[in-house]
């Protein structure tokens, strides 16, 4: 088709009035234009002719308008501490990173004050998107302002169902957990958990019963819920051997717990992992490699949590928005605490 030039002292074509002209969304027009995946072929060409028709090229510097971007990105987290958030966002930031995505980064501190101040910071910024990491697994309150641009939740997933959340599989990673433990042998075994309030305790434990009972088996007593803590695994572990002397293995909801029970265990003349396999949850490096023996640990696999909620943040800003809470697996990382019983 030929190019229609626009008259001198006209407006020039705005990227509104090529998807006017096309019939189209002015997403879709710039997902076209731009020549991004998810747009039928004969609706591209519909909206290569009408920019044609309306005189419509954007030089290289406007691509960025173009798309409706700033090529920057909000990441707010509210874990000070930084041990759970630190890996999804170096994830985010690797992916980020290939799309050549700037991040402004914001620690609320777990202060609803002072996240509602960042998020108006960061919008004021004209960020393109959003993703808002938890400290915990437990589902939080959705951002309390209102925010105009795509929004994506990491590792506490918001309450409310039409968000989209991405969050680890703790009900399978305590399916895993169990499954690897019948596979050295194992048939007694016991789950010494942390804080019951915490969805990830509940998750965790429901999974590994699930695994006991697709395999024919039971807990071993009931689940022992208390804090994430040594000294939690070090006191639970006692009252466990006291009342059941024959366990085989102990599940531990975290490697702090997991710690405890290797002390436990270590005073009571047992051995890890010839008399009582230990397994502990979130493979936290510097405990589960510095003890003795080396434990066997569930990573929560959290940078890639992070790459795959940047990626949904993508695919978000570019119309394509997901919604609910969706997961991703987990890994059993094997080491010495868990070799198969003799």
């Amino acid at each position: 088709m030929a190019r229609t030039p626009a008259p001198r002292g006209t407006r020039a074509a705005t990227l509104s009035d090529v998807a006017r002209l096309a019939g189209v969304s002015v997403a879709t027009a710039s997902k076209a234009l731009n020549g991004r995946n998810h747009v039928h072929a004969q609706t591209r060409e519909r909206v290569l002719e009408a920019a044609a028709q309306l005189s419509f090229s954007p030089n290289s510097l406007a691509r960025g308008l173009l798309a409706g971007r700033t090529g920057t990105v909000g990441l707010l987290t509210s874990d000070l501490v930084g041990r759970f958030s630190l890996p999804i966002l170096m994830g985010a930031e690797d992916a980020f990173g290939a799309g050549q995505v700037s991040v402004f980064l914001c620690d609320a501190r777990g202060d609803a004050i002072r996240e509602r101040h960042h998020v108006q910071a960061l919008l004021s910024r004209r960020v393109d998107g959003l993703i808002v990491v938890g400290s915990s697994t437990n589902p939080r309150p959705p951002l309390a302002d209102a925010v105009d641009v795509p929004v994506v939740y990491a590792y506490a997933p918001s309450e409310a169902p039409e968000d989209l959340s991405i969050v680890p599989d703790n009900v399978n990673a305590g399916r895993m957990a169990v499954e690897h433990l019948i596979a050295c042998g194992r048939t007694r075994i016991a789950h010494i958990s942390g804080d019951r309030e915490y969805s990830a305790a509940r998750d965790r434990a429901a999974g590994a019963e699930a695994a006991l009972e697709a395999a024919g088996l039971s807990l071993v007593g009931e689940v022992a819920y208390g804090a994430w803590e040594e000294g939690w695994g070090r006191a639970a572990a006692g009252m466990l051997l006291d009342r059941e002397p024959d366990v085989d293995a102990v599940l531990c909801g975290s490697d702090q717990v997991a710690r405890g029970v290797l002390d436990t265990l270590r005073e009571r003349g047992r051995r890890v992992p010839e008399d009582v396999a230990v397994m502990g949850f979130d493979n936290w490096d510097v405990l589960a490699t510095g003890a003795r023996p080396q434990l066997t640990s569930v990573d929560m696999n959290l940078e890639e949590l992070g790459r795959a909620a940047a990626r949904a943040l993508f695919e978000a800003i570019d119309d394509e928005h997901g919604r609910g809470v969706h997961t991703v697996q987990c890994r059993v990382v094997v080491r010495g605490s868990t070799a198969s019983a003799g």
